[in-house]
């Protein structure tokens, strides 16, 4: 089985879909925003406060090269990751891009308030639906596969995407 990566705006169920998906195909999952906190021994806000976002969008590429030699395993994506053309492109040469496209509303109720995500802390709402907009047609044209999950259960996600696997 070649690797999945999952792609989707923050708090569209990438980390909840990928260790229930990984559980029910018997394979490894990795959470790259975990990785990369494992890595850097700080927090992602501590990296954004001391480094910023373009170094944290580095260490991200750098987790992504890491983990492909990983074969048959799910992978979380952090937000951003998809956005960057390299990153997909490598993601695509070794496994499958699944788009976990969350409407707006939900993604912002699951998110707002979270400390853990520098941007959510540093936006305002119209902020952040501008970035999801502005993120959403890049998820699409840099997956392979897009599930409309508005209205699923993470069971149901796990099912569309194992069809395409």
């Amino acid at each position: 089985m070649k690797n999945i990566f999952l792609c989707g705006f923050m708090g569209c169920g990438k980390s909840s879909v990928g260790k229930a998906l990984a559980d029910m195909l018997g394979v490894a999952f990795a959470d790259l925003d975990e990785l990369i906190v494992k890595h850097a021994g700080i927090s992602i806000p501590q990296i954004f406060e001391k480094y910023g976002q373009a170094y944290f969008r580095t260490l991200e590429s750098q987790e992504i090269q890491n983990i492909i030699s990983q074969n048959g395993s799910v992978i979380a994506t952090g937000g951003g990751a998809m956005v960057n053309a390299d990153n997909a492109d490598v993601a695509k040469r070794n496994g499958i891009v699944v788009f976990i496209d969350v409407d707006f509303d939900t993604c912002y109720e699951r998110i707002a308030g979270d400390t853990n995500r520098p941007i959510v802390q540093s936006s305002t709402r119209a902020e952040l639906l501008e970035l999801y907009n502005t993120r959403k047609n890049s998820y699409a044209q840099n997956s392979d596969v897009k599930i409309d999950a508005s209205n699923l259960s993470i069971t149901e996600i796990c099912e569309k995407i194992k069809t395409f696997i």
